[in-house]
C-alpha cells in the first residue's frame, strides 16, 4: 500500500516538472505555436460558420438579450481563473499540494459566483427592463462552476506545453456547442439557442479536460506555501476584474440607453472582429508566456525571444486589420447578412481597437512572465479608467460613437501607458517596444491605403465581388511591402524558418 501511494505521488509530481522543456524550448515553442495556430484556424472556421448561420436564423434582439446577461457575466468571469492558472504556469517550481489548493480555490470562487449571479437574476432583469433575462441568467450562471473546475488542469497542460491536447478540448467542445446552437435555432428556440450553445461548450469542455489531463487534486492542505501564489494571483485578479468592469461597461450602457436591438448590433459587430482576434491571441499567450517565464534567468535570450514573438504576432495582425477596415461594409454584409447592415459602421469603428489588441497583449506578457503582478495592477487600473471615460464620451453618439471613442483611447492613451509599465524594468525596455511598433506600422498604412483605393473602384458591385477583388489586391500589396522593407522582411523570414523547423521536426518524428 505504501509503495502504491509513493508511485501515485510520483505520477502526480510528474505533471509539474519543466526542466526537460529547456533542452529544446525553441523547438517546443515553435511546435506548440503552430499546433495552436492550426487549432485556432479550426475554431475560427467554426465560429464564422456559426455566426453566419445563426445571424440568418435569429434576430438581432435574440443576440441582444444574451449580450445583456453576457455583459454582467463579463464582470465576474475573471473569478473563474482568478489569476491562479497564470500562477501555476509562471512559477518555476510548484507542488501537487499547491496546485490542489489552487484547484479548490478556483472551484470555491466559481461556485460562489454562480450562486451570486443566480440571486441577482431578478435585479438584472429589472435593470434592463426585460423579464426574460431571469431564465437566461439562471441557465448561464452554471457555466462559472463548470469552467472553474478545469482551470488548473488546463494550466498544467500549458505548463507542460501539451498544446495538442488543449487543441482537442477547444475544438471538440466548440464544435459540439455550435451543433447544438444551430439545431436549436432550426427548431425555433430563439435566444435559447445561444444559451444552449454556451452550456454545451462548458459541459463538454469539463469532460474533455479531465479526460486529457490525468492530474487529480488531493484535499486542501495547510502549510503548503500556497500564499505567495495566491498573492501573485490576487494582483492579477484585481487587475483583470477592473479591466472586465471597464471593458464590459459599454454593453451595459448601450443596453440600458438604447435597448436590446442596438446592443445586438453592437455585440455582433464587436464579436465579428474581437472573437477572431481573441482566438488568435489567447493561445499564443498560452504558448509564449510559459516559454518566456522559463527564460527569466537568461536576460539576453529572453530579450531575443521577446522580439521574435512581437514580430511574429504583430505583423500578421497589422496586415489583417488594415485589410478589414477598408472592407468593413462588404465584409459585414457577407458574414452577417443584409439585416445587419447597420452594424458595418460599428465594425469599422472597432477595427483600430483590434490593431491595438495584439500590440498591447505582447507587452503585457512581459509583465506576467516576469511575475510583476503589482505593475500589472497599476497599469490595468489606469487603462480601465481610460476605457470607461472613452465609452461615456462616445455614448451620446450611439454605438458607433462608443466604438470609435474606444479605439481612439486605446491607441492614443492606453498603449503608451502599457508600454511604459512593460518596459520600466526587465530585459525589454519601453524604447524597444516603440521601435518595434514603428518598424511594423508602415505595413498597415500600405495595406489599408491600397485596399481602400481598390474598393472605391468597385463600391457598386455586390459585396461578395468587392471582397473577391479587393482582398487579394490588399494582400498582394502587403506581401510586396514585406519583401522590400527590411524590418518586415526579417520578421517574415523568422516566421518562415520557424515553420520549416517545425515541419522538419515533425518529419523526423514520423520517420
Amino acid at each position: 500500500m505504501c509503495d502504491d501511494a509513493m508511485e501515485s505521488s510520483d505520477l502526480m509530481e510528474a505533471h509539474f516538472a519543466t526542466d526537460h522543456l529547456l533542452r529544446d524550448l525553441r523547438g517546443r515553442s515553435i511546435s506548440s505555436g503552430f499546433v495552436t495556430a492550426l487549432a485556432q484556424v479550426a475554431q475560427f472556421a467554426l465560429n464564422l460558420a456559426s455566426t453566419m448561420v445563426l445571424a440568418r436564423l435569429l434576430a438581432p434582439q435574440d443576440f441582444g438579450l444574451v449580450a445583456m446577461v453576457a455583459a454582467i457575466m463579463g464582470f465576474l468571469r475573471i473569478f473563474n481563473d482568478a489569476g491562479l492558472s497564470t500562477a501555476t504556469v509562471q512559477r518555476e517550481g510548484i507542488t501537487h499540494a499547491q496546485v490542489s489548493n489552487l484547484f479548490w480555490t478556483n472551484v470555491a470562487l466559481g461556485g460562489l459566483v454562480s450562486v451570486v449571479l443566480a440571486l441577482c437574476a431578478p435585479a438584472i432583469a429589472w435593470f434592463y427592463r426585460e423579464p426574460r433575462l431571469v431564465g437566461v441568467t439562471l441557465a448561464l450562471c452554471v457555466t462559472f462552476l463548470l469552467n472553474a473546475s478545469t482551470v488548473q488542469h488546463l494550466a498544467l497542460l500549458k505548463r507542460q506545453m501539451r498544446f495538442e491536447r488543449i487543441a482537442v478540448i477547444q475544438i471538440g467542445s466548440l464544435a459540439a456547442g455550435v451543433l447544438v446552437g444551430i439545431s436549436m435555432a432550426c427548431l425555433k428556440c430563439g435566444y435559447w439557442s445561444l444559451v444552449g450553445m454556451q452550456l454545451c461548450v462548458a459541459i463538454l469542455g469539463l469532460v474533455l479536460t479531465w479526460s486529457a489531463s490525468r492530474w487529480r487534486p488531493q484535499l486542501a492542505r495547510r502549510h503548503s506555501q500556497t500564499r505567495p501564489l495566491l498573492n501573485f494571483a490576487a494582483n492579477l485578479t484585481a487587475s483583470s476584474f477592473l479591466w472586465s468592469l471597464a471593458r464590459g461597461s459599454d454593453s451595459l450602457l448601450i443596453g440600458r440607453v438604447y435597448g436590446s436591438i442596438s446592443l445586438g448590433l453592437y455585440s455582433r459587430a464587436g464579436a465579428l472582429l474581437n472573437r477572431p482576434m481573441d482566438q488568435f491571441m489567447a493561445p499564443l499567450e498560452a504558448v509564449f508566456e510559459p516559454a518566456l517565464a522559463r527564460l527569466q534567468a537568461q536576460p539576453e535570450r529572453y530579450r531575443r525571444v521577446a522580439f521574435q514573438v512581437y514580430g511574429a504576432v504583430v505583423m500578421p495582425c497589422i496586415l489583417l486589420t488594415g485589410l478589414v477596415l477598408a472592407l468593413a461594409h462588404p465584409l459585414t454584409l457577407v458574414v452577417l447578412g443584409r439585416q445587419w447592415e447597420k452594424a458595418a459602421a460599428i465594425f469599422a469603428g472597432f477595427t483600430l481597437a483590434a490593431l491595438y489588441t495584439p500590440i498591447a497583449s505582447v507587452a503585457t506578457w512581459l509583465l506576467t512572465s516576469q511575475g510583476r503582478g503589482r505593475d500589472f495592477l497599476v497599469m490595468t487600473s489606469i487603462c480601465s479608467c481610460v476605457t470607461v471615460v472613452a465609452f461615456i464620451m462616445g455614448l451620446p453618439f450611439g454605438p458607433v460613437g462608443v466604438a470609435m471613442s474606444y479605439s481612439a483611447a486605446c491607441l492614443l492613451i492606453a498603449l503608451p501607458v502599457i508600454y511604459y509599465f512593460a518596459g520600466r524594468c526587465g530585459p525589454v525596455t519601453t524604447k524597444d517596444l516603440w521601435i518595434q511598433l514603428l518598424r511594423h506600422l508602415p505595413l498597415w498604412v500600405v495595406v489599408f491605403g491600397t485596399t481602400s483605393l481598390a474598393h472605391t473602384m468597385v463600391v457598386n458591385f455586390p459585396p461578395v465581388v468587392q471582397l473577391i477583388i479587393c482582398a487579394p489586391i490588399g494582400l498582394l500589396a502587403g506581401a510586396a511591402f514585406i519583401l522590400v522593407y527590411a524590418p518586415t522582411r526579417k520578421t517574415a523570414l523568422n516566421i518562415f524558418y520557424a515553420l520549416r523547423e517545425w515541419k522538419s521536426g515533425h518529419k523526423t518524428l514520423s520517420e
